[in-house]
């Protein structure tokens, strides 16, 4: 069965816990939602990344607590780049799904929508 990457981010208003650990929760139920057919038992593992202004919280831990125990899981902090958006967390999925790669929705929340523009057509 062919992996798909499944790319999301979305920003938060301020580095604290319960906003991150929100902020990730409403993208991940997002995704879900964009990809019907997805399942979190067909997910191989996810990549969360955070702005280096954000400490509060671990997004992985989000993920756990929707009940995603058996899904590898890894965080690490994203590239400073002038310019770049700022309290944002992303993630990229690798789903083992039969879907084509057009078939694919990717989800971007809040500020983060800035990133990728040509997915508003979409909508």
């Amino acid at each position: 069965m062919p992996v798909r990457g499944v790319r999301g981010a979305t920003t938060v208003e301020a580095d604290e816990e319960a906003a991150v650990l929100a902020a990730t929760s409403e993208l991940l139920q997002a995704l879900l939602k964009a990809n019907p057919g997805m399942q979190v038992q067909d997910i191989a593992s996810a990549w969360f990344t955070a702005t280096d202004d954000l400490h509060a919280a671990f997004p992985a831990r989000a993920a756990r607590e929707l009940g995603w125990t058996e899904t590898a899981l890894m965080c690490a902090q994203e590239m400073r780049v002038q310019g770049g958006l700022q309290r944002c967390i992303r993630v990229l999925l690798h789903w083992n799904t039969p879907a084509s790669q057009g078939e694919v929705r990717h989800v971007y929340l809040h500020e983060a929508r800035k990133l990728r523009p040509d997915l508003e057509k979409e909508s």
